[in-house]
């Protein structure tokens, strides 16, 4: 799988990824580094089929309102030690890919790993 790692997140989550045996970048990897913008993370994404790993609910509500990015894991641990996060990751990869090729919206938290599944008949509209 091809993951993009966001900013909030340390680029040891995007090794850890690729010595999974993932395809991973981390946002320091890109010409603009950090200061790359959730619009350019995100097309980029789209564009390289990568999942965005972010704890930003930017990405949550760009991805439910317009579809972008197409594909996104949302760590919904709060604050957690990168050691932690790490571990959290190891023992739940396999869960995670899997889960991530059953739905575009995948958020993991210390307890759980929920699915969002799209709306048969499509997204609320509101007049």
């Amino acid at each position: 799988m091809r993951f993009l790692v966001d900013a909030q997140l340390p680029a040891r989550l995007a090794r850890a990824l690729t010595d999974a045996g993932h395809q991973a970048l981390h946002t320091t990897d890109l010409p603009d580094g950090n200061r790359t913008t959730d619009a350019q993370i995100a097309a980029l994404a789209d564009r390289e089929g990568r999942v965005v790993v972010t704890k930003d609910r930017d990405f949550r509500d760009g991805h439910l309102l317009s579809g972008s990015p197409r594909r996104l894991l949302v760590v919904a641990t709060g604050n957690i030690a990168n050691a932690a996060l790490l571990a959290l990751f190891a023992a739940n990869l396999d869960t995670i890919v899997a889960a991530l090729d059953e739905v575009a919206f995948v958020e993991i938290g210390s307890e759980a790993l929920v699915l969002h599944r799209p709306r048969k008949d499509g997204p609320d509209r509101f007049p």
